[in-house]
């Protein structure tokens, strides 16, 4: 498992245009079959232990928890943190106040352009 962060102290500042916002790179290479969905967890949520059928980046956007991979040790994850599993890894992710997170799921999915943790 590989932590990332995705929050603006690692993102690039924009002023084209009239722009005032800041950057933070997620994804940028050519995929086929990517599934990108929204999941939220409630009080006292798991998404239980089970081994990636993909690749898989999991964007905390809201909220905190923790995450494990193969290991039992769980690391904490926060709003602007992402965790990458390899297809077949096994994983899981628990949170006993909530969190709302961006799944992105493909085989060619690499976070290579992400800071990270």
């Amino acid at each position: 498992m590989e932590i990332y962060r995705f929050d603006k102290a690692v993102g690039k500042p924009i002023n084209l245009f009239s722009s005032n916002f800041s950057l933070m790179p997620i994804i940028k290479q050519e995929m086929k079959h990517i599934h990108i969905a929204c999941m939220q967890l409630e009080t006292e949520g798991v998404i239980g232990f089970h081994e990636a059928a993909t690749n898989q980046l999991l964007l905390v956007i809201q909220g905190e928890g923790w995450v494990r991979g193969e290991a039992e040790q769980r690391i904490k994850i926060q709003a602007g943190e992402a965790a990458f599993w390899r297809q077949g890894e096994g994983h899981e992710t628990t949170t006993k106040e909530g969190l709302t997170a961006i799944v992105i799921e493909g085989e060619d999915l690499n976070p290579e352009q992400m800071t990270r943790k």
